[in-house]
């Protein structure tokens, strides 16, 4: 009996949704390849689109959880969104000139990136008590601006660039900026899939199925946040290298394979 595409969406939502509140980002660069290659779906942007959409609730949904813990800087979070605002609509719109094929390596070469770069062992150090100033706002707001192209373009959240992007321009720590993150990914998300939605390039109801499992591993993945405490650096790698496996995927089928 074949498996059902819409469980598989689900399922893939809910790691999706997991490995968002766990990591504040990578996982959503996921979504796309769960459309793809076990949801049916057979147009790349289409596939961008909607998973755009939904990794924007997701990072909503987590974003609440990470408030209540008090964890989020929001007046350095706040700029450094508003201005990726701006590049993640220019972004999304340069890559619905792109072909499918092309997207579709160019995102390949995107994960193989992500992955390489949660390799490297992260910093913990930073401020926890950073407060916004206008050379911060100066450091912040290019920062976002570039991010929010390069999610725009690729269709991802872009936590694995937003977290080190706002650790080095205002010096918080990596919880803070892990936290922070959120914001971001849901405007870019929200931002990216707006513009592919505005010529027909978004499927709400997979969005729906993706959203649907990605409230439960969020759910899931704000509880295994503190029980991984102790083992962030395993979990990244095992998790970097399923991410650079899935991108080879991605790059051979683009390929033609």
């Amino acid at each position: 009996m074949p498996f059902d595409p819409a469980i598989a969406i689900v399922l893939g939502g809910a790691v999706v949704g997991f490995l968002l509140a766990v990591f504040g980002g990578g996982g959503s660069v996921l979504a796309a390849p769960v459309l793809l290659y076990l949801g049916g779906v057979t147009d790349a942007h289409v596939a961008i689109g909607t998973a755009s959409a939904a990794v924007a609730a997701n990072a909503a949904f987590n974003l609440i959880g990470h408030w209540r813990g008090g964890r989020i800087k929001w007046p350095c979070a706040t700029v450094f969104a508003i201005a990726g605002l701006v590049g993640s609509l220019a972004g999304s719109s340069i890559a619905k000139l792109v072909s499918g094929e092309h997207l579709l390596l160019a995102f390949a070469a995107a994960m193989a990136a992500i992955g390489l770069s949660m390799l490297r062992k992260p910093k913990v150090e930073g401020n926890p008590d950073v407060h916004l100033d206008m050379k911060m706002v100066m450091r912040l707001a290019p920062l976002g601006l570039l991010t929010g192209l390069a999610a725009g373009f690729f269709g991802i959240g872009g936590g694995f660039l937003i977290v080190p992007g706002l650790m080095l321009a205002s010096g918080m720590t990596m919880a803070n900026a892990t936290a922070s993150s959120l914001l971001s990914v849901a405007l870019f998300g929200a931002a990216t899939s707006a513009n592919y939605a505005f010529t027909g390039q978004v499927d709400w109801p997979l969005a729906g199925l993706l959203l649907l499992g990605g409230a439960a591993g969020g759910i899931g993945g704000l509880f295994a946040a503190k029980t991984l405490a102790n083992h962030t650096r395993l979990a990244r790698t095992l998790f970097a290298g399923m991410i650079i496996v899935v991108a080879a995927y991605v790059a051979w089928r683009a390929i033609g394979g």
